[in-house]
């Protein structure tokens, strides 16, 4: 199982690291990153991105987010957008995090995608590591134009374990 992985940033905040081979080209998979249509599906909160540099995004917490963690109802958090370039990069802040989300080409008409979530926390990245590994799956699921028959919240609950034990 290929887990992401973590590493220190130049000032000490945590970087978790996910890349994945897809076998789609880059404006595929970007459709899937930026619709909320495909968000819906594997993003964990409600957003609509403005794909502009500055917009101001606000990530709505989930029914399944207020019924699994215990968030309040309609709980928000804010972000910014900070590049766009597309098809090939989006960057933006959710509270203080950085998600950085890249698209590489791989020669062949699929591609890389490369997300690195840096956070404050150890701890946070790591339970962030397996909600966005099980993401990933839903993704390969859209792009693959299959059913999504599991719940990625109990996915996510069952990957914890590797991304608990992957720490230190």
């Amino acid at each position: 199982m290929e887990i992401g992985s973590i590493s220190r940033t130049y000032d000490g905040r945590v970087a978790l690291r996910f890349e994945r081979s897809f076998p789609h080209p880059p404006e595929k998979v970007w459709r899937v990153l930026t619709d909320p249509q495909h968000l819906r599906a594997w993003f964990p909160a409600d957003v609509e991105f403005a794909l502009t540099p500055g917009a101001t995004l606000e990530f709505r917490s989930t029914q399944e987010q207020t019924r699994r963690f215990g968030l309040p109802e309609g709980h928000t958090s804010m972000g910014s957008v900070l590049t766009v370039r597309p098809a090939r990069i989006l960057e933006y802040l959710w509270d203080t995090d950085v998600l950085h989300w890249e698209l590489t080409p791989d020669g062949s008409g699929g591609c890389w995608l490369t997300l690195t979530h840096t956070t404050d926390d150890e701890e946070d990245a790591l339970a962030h590591g397996a909600a966005w590994h099980a993401g990933f799956e839903v993704v390969e699921a859209q792009l693959e134009e299959r059913p999504v028959d599991w719940s990625i919240w109990d996915r996510a609950a069952e990957l914890s374990t590797h991304y608990q034990g992957s720490s230190g």
